[in-house]
């Protein structure tokens, strides 16, 4: 699949096969997602995953800088990325997401989350995680996942 192929497109999480993406998986199934990023993710050698994607000049505000919705919708997408192993193939929804912008990021750079689940049982998954813009620390998040289930 190549890059643009994705943006409304029906299908869940597929690989990219060229491009800055190839070697990465994004999910065909979420139209909003991929108009707001498109969003990107991986597994890494350590087995954590990955989300990423380049800023581009329509992720940013008035002043030039990266949109904080912007950030926290990445944030949103990435909290199920990193809780990837603990979803096991399960549907869920975001209860709680919160984060502390601690710097601006700019067009052309690599926009990265990574963190961590820091507990999860039964239905409720608690993640923490970090995004950078090239390395930089830009938004600290932490989330709460509800599994559930399709009707």
């Amino acid at each position: 699949m190549s890059e643009n192929e994705a943006v409304g497109a029906s299908g869940g999480l597929v690989p990219v096969t060229d491009g800055e993406w190839a070697g990465w998986s994004t999910w065909q199934s979420d139209a909003f997602e991929q108009r707001a990023g498109p969003f990107y993710e991986r597994r890494e050698e350590d087995g954590s995953m990955v989300a990423a994607f380049r800023a581009e000049e329509r992720h940013m505000n008035g002043a030039g800088f990266m949109h904080g919705g912007c950030m926290m919708t990445f944030a949103d997408s990435a909290i199920f990325t990193i809780a990837t192993d603990e979803l096991a193939g399960s549907h869920g929804v975001t209860m709680h997401l919160a984060g502390d912008f601690l710097d601006p990021a700019s067009v052309g750079q690599l926009i990265e989350a990574r963190g961590e689940v820091v507990r999860a049982g039964g239905k409720t998954i608690y993640v923490v995680g970090m995004i950078r813009a090239d390395g930089k620390p830009v938004l600290s998040f932490n989330g709460i996942i509800r599994k559930i289930t399709r009707r």
